[in-house]
């Protein structure tokens, strides 16, 4: 199932929560939001189309770091001298091969721990905890804890705290049907999908 199909699943489990809870306006466009995204939180993982959406391209990062390196290893040829004229080559050599270490996990990664200073900052658990749910799937493969039960139910806390912060009734399970909606669509069940989700690991690999 693709991300557009996961949002908009995400996003009419929103939709349902409200009229469950007969929201006003504002309530129905913040559930079917918190549930349009949450239909793309397991898409976290490495492989995932949502991380790729959350973090800067690589590739673009590499390009940006490549060319300020030969930038400070060309100023300093032409303007230090000595010692200094080295010791800027030395860092511009530095920096390129550092560039050529970035990846989209470690991106990923990056943008996890952030995440987690932030919510540790702003003393938001909801935030913390989805800033360490984003390193984890950094780590792990595509469709696996975040699309298990395990994952579905450390979301949970994020939803429940999320709802807590917010004070809004239907934020939780606007969230939850929102993940759901998503484990459902990954399913072998479906006939366009070859793959299915490990729902029981790490106790059971087994695809459904």
């Amino acid at each position: 199932m693709n991300g557009t199909a996961h949002m908009a699943a995400g996003a009419a489990a929103g939709f349902i929560t409200a009229n469950s809870v007969q929201g006003d306006f504002s309530t129905t466009a913040v559930l079917v939001t918190i549930g349009g995204i949450s239909g793309l939180i397991p898409d976290l993982d490495i492989d995932g189309k949502l991380s790729n959406k959350m973090t800067f391209s690589p590739k673009m990062i590499r390009t940006v770091a490549g060319v300020i390196s030969i930038l400070m290893m060309v100023y300093s040829f032409l303007e230090e001298q000595g010692r200094e004229q080295w010791i800027g080559i030395g860092y511009g050599v530095g920096i390129l091969l550092l560039s050529t270490m970035i990846t989209q996990r470690r991106m990923l990664m990056f943008t996890g721990i952030g995440v987690t200073a932030a919510g540790w900052h702003l003393n938001e658990i909801w935030l913390l905890l989805l800033g360490l749910y984003i390193i984890v799937a950094s780590l792990i493969p595509h469709r696996t804890y975040t699309h298990s039960i395990l994952g579905f139910v450390f979301f949970g806390f994020i939803a429940s705290n999320l709802e807590s912060s917010l004070v809004l009734e239907g934020v939780f399970e606007a969230a939850m049907l929102g993940y759901a909606s998503h484990l459902i669509g990954d399913m072998k069940l479906l006939p366009f999908n070859k793959r299915g989700v490990k729902l029981f690991l790490p106790l059971s690999s087994k695809e459904f």
